[in-house]
């Protein structure tokens, strides 16, 4: 089972790893968006994302980080 658009704090943590150097406070959304659609544990409608979803994830990465 893949990880969905719900999942941030789990898309937050795949993020982490896969792109540890980087300020997710410095990341713009639709760059975030492309980041999780490119995760191999993501599986979800590309088209259910909305900018509160990208926001709920970028925040769980900065608290993360």
């Amino acid at each position: 089972m893949g990880l969905k658009w719900i999942d941030s704090l789990d898309l937050a943590l795949e993020l982490l790893e896969a792109h540890p150097d980087v300020d997710p406070e410095q990341l713009h959304f639709p760059e975030l968006y492309e980041w999780i659609l490119a995760l191999e544990a993501f599986d979800d409608d590309p088209k259910r994302c909305s900018e509160k979803i990208l926001e709920a994830v970028q925040q769980c990465w900065i608290e993360e980080k």
